[in-house]
């Protein structure tokens, strides 16, 4: 058994970051039956509405990409909101999916629900072993739970659920809102209206010391697609290796802030300096995901930080999300 062009696939979240690239990927591969639906169509929090659309559309793989997602800012204004929407969506669909008979659900975590302070690369048995990044530990958990829930219907009801943890991404369809954003978008943002208004520095927040690692999306959605097509052995494998269904996806490289910064405003064409506001928070000091099982697989990353980042501003530039 593994997906076909043919096969039922529900997306979830189809509209945001992932969910479009997941999209993307789908229609290139030829699939025939991707099941979408916007959040007006279909309210994910509501629990009976949810039950009425699988049993409707009976989906035979789900792509759980909606969440509730933002930055440091916005994780730590609305904690509240970030723990119980995700728990809500998470928990209506991987029921759900079990009630109707999915074959296969792919869920989308992220990278901050391991320690703060993990050894790096970060490996997929690090989970649990230390304290979470206290700014976003309310969506943490969630993740957290919602990756609890795909192991334990595994283990009780023999469903085939499997959690990827993908590093940070970017890419076509992010969030540029300056008061939610990822630092990437966010930073793409600030430079683009730096250099329009002709300004001589930017501000960063923090020290500008802290390494991430960032994938382009639609290399996540490759490797999501080539998990989902996976052979019955070679994918109850990624479920079994380890106590939680669990798969790091990354690119295996990072980079400072302040780095990635540098690489923005040499996209953008800002010329001027960079200043740091200490009073900021730095979040987690390093964030790279140890890639090995994905790798094991035959999959790599293949747009370069660079050459992505100039593209996602092309189309930027080119569907008037930003004005040149």
């Amino acid at each position: 058994m593994s997906m076909d062009a043919a096969s039922r696939i529900y997306v979830a979240g189809h509209r945001g970051l992932v969910g479009s690239a997941m999209v993307r990927a789908l229609v290139q591969r030829g699939s025939r039956n991707p099941i979408l639906r916007t959040h007006a169509e279909l309210d994910l929090a509501d629990r009976r509405a949810v039950d009425a659309f699988f049993r409707a559309e009976r989906p035979e793989y789900v792509f759980l990409a909606a969440a509730k997602v933002g930055g440091i800012l916005a994780n730590s204004t609305y904690p509240a909101d970030f723990i119980r929407e995700n728990l809500e969506i998470q928990t209506n669909v991987i029921h759900q999916a079990w009630v109707h008979g999915a074959k296969r659900l792919i869920y989308f975590g992220s990278s901050c629900i391991y320690p703060r302070d993990c050894p790096q690369p970060i490996r997929e048995e690090y989970l649990l072993t230390g304290p979470l990044e206290p700014t976003n530990s309310a969506y943490a958990l969630a993740k957290i739970a919602g990756l609890e829930m795909c192991r334990a219907y595994n283990a009780q009801h023999g469903t085939r659920y499997l959690g990827v943890m993908p590093t940070n991404l970017y890419g076509p369809g992010d969030n540029y809102d300056p008061q939610t954003s990822h630092v990437l978008p966010a930073l793409i943002r600030k430079f683009h209206e730096a250099r329009a208004r002709g300004d001589k520095e930017v501000v960063l927040w923090g020290s500008g010391t802290p390494r991430r690692e960032f994938l382009h999306v639609d290399d996540l959605a490759e490797a999501c697609v080539m998990l989902a097509s996976l052979d019955d052995a070679r994918f109850t494998r990624q479920i079994n290796d380890w106590r939680y269904p669990l798969l790091n996806i990354g690119c295996g490289e990072d980079q400072t802030i302040t780095e990635l910064a540098r690489i923005i405003a040499e996209t953008i064409g800002f010329s001027g300096k960079l200043r740091y506001d200490a009073s900021k928070p730095d979040g987690t000091p390093q964030k790279r995901l140890d890639i090995s099982r994905i790798r094991l697989l035959g999959w790599r990353a293949r747009i370069g930080l660079r050459d992505g980042i100039a593209a996602t501003y092309r189309e930027l530039l080119k569907t008037g999300t930003l004005t040149a």
